[in-house]
């Protein structure tokens, strides 16, 4: 990715993610989302790679989701 810094804040994931911070957070502590925790104040950072990753598994769940749970219109009374 030019021109993409190597790690982002949790708060850049969540602006790529189109979600909020707090679900980023929620994402990385449950482990889903790779990140590694740096300075004294313990910052987060998930790394561009990383996030790639993420989103290209998420796609694989969900399409096999989709094939599992196939979207059936409900009938619609005349």
């Amino acid at each position: 990715m030019p021109g993409t810094p190597r790690f982002l804040t949790l708060a850049d994931v969540a602006e790529v993610l189109n979600t909020s911070s707090a679900q980023v957070y929620a994402l990385v502590r449950r482990g889903d989302l790779p990140a590694i925790k740096i300075g004294g104040r313990g910052q987060w950072r998930v790394e561009s790679a990383q996030l790639e990753q993420f989103i290209e598994r998420m796609y694989a769940e969900t399409r096999t989701f989709v094939d599992e749970h196939p979207y059936v219109e409900a009938e619609r009374p005349e």
